[in-house]
């Protein structure tokens, strides 16, 4: 398979990833051309995620004060049937980072949801944790700060064969909804990640004004999983029209 050049290169690092089971129903009309809702085990999940993204670079440039900067997103998990066999992806249903020219050019781009709001996030955590760590991102709306918290304990470990850590982490292609109805695709390149489980998790957020009713419901119940990836180098390449 020949692949598509490199658009972007970065870490992705402290993964809060807060996961949670959804009626396949609700998603459905989200699904791009071309892909399927993917599952574990039956469920269909959509996952909260939180992460710092460091040394980006775009077409192997630095951009001034847009190297280093928080993301929160909501996304749920498809897959799509190809020559070479299944490739597991993302979908993202809104990106929230704190610099108005990312999100304008994420939309420019992939015509991905992002928006633009002011962030914050404290990490107290690092491959050596191997007692209480603490990861948050936190984004404000109006007057009010909303917050992703997770709380580890115990040493980082390998991703398990067929966990559920497994199944969220290791989709490696994005696919995202054209304007005109068609699908882009694209590649992410990193490592398997060691993983901490969240022994405490946050979500304080009025996911309703943010997401809509329908995925404030699912939001609103317990997660059915919640840990925090220890990240790595990522590539994202340049998105490949697909339908």
């Amino acid at each position: 398979m020949k692949q598509a050049p490199v658009f972007l290169t970065g870490q992705w690092k402290y993964l809060a990833m807060l996961n949670y089971k959804i009626d396949p129903a609700i998603l459905k009309a989200r699904v791009p051309r071309g892909t399927e809702l993917d599952s574990w085990q039956g469920k269909t999940m959509v996952s909260v995620v939180g992460f710092m993204f460091l040394e980006t670079c775009v077409l192997g440039l630095k951009i001034p004060f847009h190297v280093r900067f928080e993301e929160v997103n909501l996304r749920f998990y498809v897959r799509r049937n190809t020559a070479d066999g299944w490739r597991r992806g993302v979908v993202f249903i809104k990106e929230i980072v704190p610099r108005r020219a990312i999100a304008a050019g994420a939309r420019l781009f992939y015509n991905e949801n992002y928006i633009a709001r002011r962030m914050r996030h404290r990490v107290e955590l690092d491959e050596a944790t191997v007692e209480r760590g603490v990861v948050e991102y936190g984004w404000r709306t109006g007057s009010r700060w909303n917050r992703l918290l997770a709380v580890t304990g115990g040493a980082a470990r390998p991703l398990v064969d067929g966990s559920e850590a497994e199944f969220i982490t290791e989709h490696y292609w994005g696919y995202a909804a054209q304007r005109d109805g068609g699908t882009v695709e694209y590649q992410v390149e990193h490592p398997r990640w060691l993983v901490w489980e969240a022994t405490e998790r946050e979500f304080d957020c009025d996911a309703g004004a943010l997401y809509g009713a329908e995925l404030a419901e699912a939001l609103s119940a317990r997660p059915s999983s919640a840990f925090v990836a220890l990240g790595s180098d990522i590539i994202v390449r340049r998105g490949v029209r697909i339908a």
